[in-house]
């Protein structure tokens, strides 16, 4: 029972964290997938930044594309010029018309200037290059020509930052060179410098384009990630140096330790192709993602190149991220703490339920005085068992313990009773080679069940038990009493495992009562002396009889009895008969003791006189109703023949015989009978008379108007001498009490002739008639 509950309970617990780590995954996953829904936002957010800077960028690559092609241009024209000097310089002027136009077009340059090398746009042996800067506009240009040396342009600045020790020599590829950016001396401003070489139609080298651009053009674009309150974007040039500020925040120390950490972390890479920025996917495979922690804050970075070979990114602190999955989080916490706690209590109160149900079945199972297993247990244990022995052990005399010292001392007995057996099988199971284990049928009636032993081992055990108990002695209020008991012993072997637990059960109860008949302490069951067949009988009629009383089936039979003074039939016996399909119509010896045991016999008197005196309310003869001291005495049975015999005027022809062998218990209760039906003039008859201990007292003692000899005497009346003594010493007695006598079971000429020598007043047996249903006609035995 212990370890089924903490079974339970384990299921239980292991249920309740089960549905709680259930809950958690549950949880987890709604909170990893909102999680990276809001990294899926940032993303977004930062891929169209990185777009319109891409975007910006490409157009500035555009416009110093489009200054080499004008350059270029020109070249060809300056080639087609065949070396004429005033054609160069008008080609010369026209170049700085074109460029400022070019420069006007271009929205937020700063400047801008082509560089040829010697020879091309100038004499053998000359350089020209000519740069226009913005001077008191964005619209308004003003720039220089200038010759120098071959080497004079690799001393610029501007082209170390871009060109720097790059080769010009002969290429058909076209190439946009960026620079960081730096602070321009002349102009006074921080510049971006993009620079692309020119080639003529042969692919040699000719110059370099060039276009600078204030650095706002760029950082300007760099707009804040607008996803928490703290996120931020930062863009780093080549080499690695910050040109924007995070935000407009409150706190510019922690701006500047996370620009640090920022710069901290390298995060160049290489320049995306510009040829692939325009597909989706390439976007965000480009895209890159790192964490970076600042003064205990962890800030998760999305960065990425750009085509100036610069870093774009942006930066969301975790705890805001996960900030705004908190009140997902508190609802999921709540909704699991009362679906929890729901199924806590129901699973509490199921196993409150179940602990319950367990007591109760274990109640079922267990004796509630001994606390030993009941009869249901050992039923159930014997239809586990293959084979088995079991002993069943009766006390003797318990119910005049109850009796004598009451029902409190009878608890107390069986008590003992329990403790001394359990204490013996602990002791003396090694018989058996296993633990037997004690149980209490019913009432006074214990039981031993173990496995197979021999017959020998099996006679020692009860010997030895039966002995053991019978030296106890134990005391109610200091009257000792002993504890003597007999045994009856049932085998079933691995053969007979078919047979019903009820059947062994009965076969040790059955050897019980037999070792208490024959005066022995125990008994084996004896297979061959088939006692169950009777009580299979008993059960059939039984059946039988309760069926027939529930349709009314039962009905009388009449016997006459013949008058031998008048020489006809004067009077009839009313005896029972029940009418069956298989046995035709069964006499009452068949069924009537199972009635006795079953206490249908008054309800059959009941039948017998309500019958009875209808079949004779109209006929003249006098007939006799059986009735035992149980009827006499039976309030219901007395009010049923009074009011008959109110109701009818057949009084002086009713016969009451009283079965003398029943005996009579309480003389007053039979004298109170016959003192309420004398009045009407009814007769007293003793049925079978000669087979009690008492007859003649009887006789005395009663107001008797019939004697019935007991057809053990009328039988072998012409046969035994003996017989015939005594029952004319009946007849001799009976007349000088001036009562009347009838010879029952009369079956032959020859015992009817010693009937009418004793002078016996009435005959009645087979010679005359078997009981029938109808009445007989008188006139066959006028000659008898």
């Amino acid at each position: 029972m212990h370890s089924i509950m903490w079974l339970l309970a384990l299921l239980t617990l292991l249920f309740f964290v089960g549905m709680l780590l259930l809950s958690h995954l549950n949880l987890s996953y709604s909170q990893q997938a909102m999680y990276e829904l809001r990294r899926e936002q940032i993303r977004d957010v930062f891929i169209a930044s990185l777009t319109r800077i891409d975007a910006r960028q490409i157009a500035l690559q555009r416009n110093i594309e489009g200054l080499a092609a004008i350059g270029e241009t020109f070249a060809r024209l300056a080639e087609n010029a065949s070396g004429d000097v005033d054609e160069r310089k008008a080609l010369q002027r026209q170049l700085g018309t074109s460029l400022k136009a070019h420069l006007t077009a271009a929205d937020g340059v700063s400047g801008a200037g082509l560089w040829y090398a010697p020879g091309v746009l100038a004499a053998e042996g000359n350089t020209h290059s000519v740069y226009l800067t913005g001077s008191s506009g964005p619209k308004d240009f003003t720039g220089v020509d200038a010759a120098g040396s071959a080497d004079s342009i690799r001393s610029e600045r501007w082209f170390a930052l871009t060109l720097g020790d790059s080769p010009l020599g002969d290429s058909a590829t076209h190439r946009v060179f960026w620079s960081p950016v730096y602070f321009d001396f002349d102009t006074e401003k921080a510049i971006l410098t993009l620079a692309s070489p020119m080639y003529d139609a042969a692919g040699h080298y000719i110059g370099v384009a060039r276009m600078d651009w204030a650095s706002e053009q760029i950082v300007d674009l760099v707009s804040r990630v607008e996803v928490t309150d703290n996120s931020f974007s930062f863009l780093n040039d080549r080499n690695n140096r910050n040109l924007s500020s995070l935000s407009e925040g409150d706190d510019p120390v922690l701006e500047q330790k996370i620009i640090d950490a920022i710069l901290a972390e390298n995060l160049s890479t290489d320049a995306p192709d510009t040829t692939a920025l325009r597909d989706a996917s390439a976007q965000r495979q480009r895209m890159q993602n790192k964490a970076i922690e600042v003064e205990g804050r962890v800030y998760e970075l999305y960065y990425a190149a750009t085509p100036a070979g610069m870093v774009y990114g942006a930066g969301v602190p975790r705890d805001e991220i996960d900030r705004v999955l908190i009140p997902m989080r508190d609802i999921n916490y709540r909704i699991l703490i009362i679906t929890g706690s729901v199924l806590l209590v129901l699973s509490l109160y199921l196993l409150y339920r179940i602990v319950l149900l367990m007591r109760e079945l274990q109640i079922s199972y267990t004796d509630h005085l001994t606390g030993l297993p009941n009869r249901t247990r050992i039923l159930k244990d014997l239809g586990d068992r293959d084979d088995a022995c079991l002993i069943v052990v009766n006390l003797d005399r318990f119910k005049e313990i109850n009796s004598l010292f009451g029902n409190d001392c009878g608890d107390h007995v069986l008590l003992a009773m329990a403790r001394h057996m359990t204490e013996f099988v602990g002791s003396h199971s090694r018989v058996f080679g296993a633990a037997l284990s004690v149980y209490r049928v019913a009432g006074d009636e214990f039981a031993l069940l173990g496995p197979m032993a021999t017959e020998s081992r099996v006679r020692r055990f009860t010997e030895e038990l039966t002995d053991f108990l019978r030296e106890k002695r134990i005391y109610w209020q200091q009257q000792p009493l002993s504890l003597d008991a007999s045994a009856g012993i049932a085998f079933r072997q691995a053969k007979e495992s078919d047979a019903s637990p009820d059947k062994l059960l009965s076969q040790a109860t059955i050897a019980v009562h037999q070792a208490r008949e024959q005066m022995r302490n125990y008994l084996f069951y004896d297979q061959l002396q088939k006692v169950e067949k009777g009580y299979e009988q008993n059960l059939y009629w039984a059946l039988r009889l309760k069926n027939a009383l529930e349709k009314n089936a039962l009905v009388p039979h009449f016997q006459p009895i013949y008058d031998n003074q008048q020489k006809r039939i004067t009077k009839y016996e009313c005896l029972v008969r029940m009418p069956d399909d298989e046995h035709g119509v069964v006499a009452a010896g068949q069924f009537i003791g199972v009635a006795n045991k079953l206490r249908l016999n008054r309800h059959i008197t009941r039948v017998m006189i309500e019958k009875s005196f209808a079949a004779f309310a109209k006929e003249p003869y006098e007939f006799a109703i059986n009735l035992s001291y149980a009827d006499i005495v039976d309030p219901e049975i007395l009010e049923l023949i009074l009011r008959h015999l109110k109701q009818s005027n057949v009084g002086q022809r009713v016969i009451f015989e009283i079965l003398e062998s029943d005996g009579i218990e309480n003389y007053s209760e039979v004298f109170r009978f016959i003192e309420k039906i004398k009045p009407f003039g009814c007769q007293i008859a003793i049925d079978d008379f000669g087979t009690g201990y008492s007859n003649f007292s009887h006789l005395l003692q009663l107001n008797i108007d019939i004697i019935k000899i007991d057809g053990s005497l009328i039988r072998y009346l012409a046969q035994d001498h003996t017989a015939y003594l005594v029952t004319k010493g009946i007849v001799q007695f009976a007349r000088s009490l001036g009562i009347k006598v009838v010879a029952e079971f009369v079956h032959s000429e020859a015992v009817q002739a010693k009937v009418v020598e004793l002078g016996i007043e009435y005959s009645q047996g087979e010679y005359f008639s078997m009981p029938g249903p109808t009445l007989i006609q008188t006139a066959r035995f006028e000659t008898v």
